[in-house]
């Protein structure tokens, strides 16, 4: 059975139819081991963001109530998810996070789940003693001191860390790593934290002491057999998540809006792209595509020429974008897409139209 890879965005018609850190002593417990931010994108070691927690004290720390907080690099908002249970000495937690698609492996059993989607050019990730939405992190300090955040890591672009400056930036295969295994904690994200392969570890791992006794001389060894599953890849990736033309009138013909779809496929016969919409509502609109094939693609037929076509409404058969006959360039092929109206805004009722747009991608 061919492979599929599904995207789904919104489409909205607009209604105007009628017209420098403080300094803190270090986290004597639970502090952010590992951040990785690739999660799914191309190239992704893993399909799924994550953050590693490490209780580097001496007693289990109940974490029930707390959250992982995540703010954009130089926002307020931030996004909450919720910890349950306790995290024993030594011992690490995993959440799992948001996933930009189906690249990479899966992450080991998580710890706990969110929805959260990190920013690998930077960001700011809080361990917080409470469930309560933190409104700090526009400038350098501003979070160490809330007395609810247990720890604070910004990371590439990221306007608040602590110490003098922000762990570095991330890419698809590597994580803000915590020196010491987890142990080091300088509360300066720059020195504790390194850029390093991603390795996530949840509480089954095994316990790490800090501040223990050195091991004894010489070394003993254990083998381990290794094997590895080489799965197929079909992701894609969206230029916008939502798509708005703004604000228009009937009789109008609203400029077309860029979408350029990246498709990332290891199939060695190439795919194929397609996309169909529901009906906007409260009444439907004469919504469009075309489009222009990368590389090695073929642009489908009703779009040849720089044609715009109608997009069908389900269940009516997709409409092929194009094909390709090999596998995707490493980092992507991009379709460059641009959604318009094939003819001019009908006359309707003033008010907001909404509709959702799938593309897919088909292993051949």
């Amino acid at each position: 059975m061919p492979r599929v890879a599904a995207l789904v965005l919104s489409v909205i018609v607009a209604g105007a139819l009628l017209a420098v850190p403080t300094a803190r002593s270090a986290s004597p417990d639970i502090v952010v081991g590992q951040v990785y931010a690739g999660g799914g994108n191309s190239g992704a070691s893993f399909a799924n963001d994550f953050v590693e927690l490490f209780n580097r004290g001496s007693a289990a720390i109940d974490v029930s109530g707390w959250t992982i907080q995540y703010a954009s690099a130089g926002g307020t908002t931030w996004q909450a998810t919720a910890l349950s249970g306790s995290i024993a000495p030594g011992r690490r937690y995993l959440v799992q996070l948001a996933s930009a698609g189906a690249v990479g492996a899966p992450l080991p059993t998580p710890d706990a789940t969110g929805t959260t989607n990190l920013a690998v050019s930077g960001g700011k990730v809080a361990v917080v003693r409470d469930s309560t939405a933190l409104t700090c992190g526009a400038s350098a300090g501003s979070c160490s001191a809330v007395a609810s955040v247990a720890d604070l890591v910004g990371y590439g672009a990221a306007v608040d860390y602590e110490g003098g400056g922000p762990a570095g930036a991330l890419d698809s295969t590597t994580a803000a790593v915590r020196g010491g295994d987890g142990c080091a904690d300088t509360d300066a994200n720059a020195t504790d934290f390194s850029a390093g392969v991603p390795a996530p570890r949840n509480s089954s791992s095994a316990v790490v002491t800090c501040g223990g006794e050195p091991p004894p001389p010489g070394g003993v060894s254990q083998s381990a057999a290794v094997d590895v599953d080489i799965q197929p890849v079909l992701s894609i990736a969206l230029e916008r998540a939502s798509v708005s033309f703004g604000n228009t009138t009937s009789g109008a013909t609203p400029a077309p809006v860029s979408e350029r779809v990246t498709v990332v496929s290891n199939h060695a016969g190439g795919y194929a792209l397609t996309v169909h919409r529901t009906a906007f509502l409260p009444a439907d609109l004469p919504l469009g595509i075309a489009g222009t094939a990368p590389s090695g693609g073929t642009i489908g037929g009703s779009l040849a020429g720089g044609a715009t076509a109608a997009i069908p409404i389900a269940p009516a058969p997709d409409l092929l974008i194009g094909t390709t006959a090999a596998q995707s360039a490493p980092t992507g092929d991009v379709w460059d897409t641009r959604l318009g109206f094939v003819s001019p805004i009908p006359v309707v009722t003033a008010g907001r139209y909404a509709a959702t747009i799938t593309f897919t991608a088909i292993g051949r």
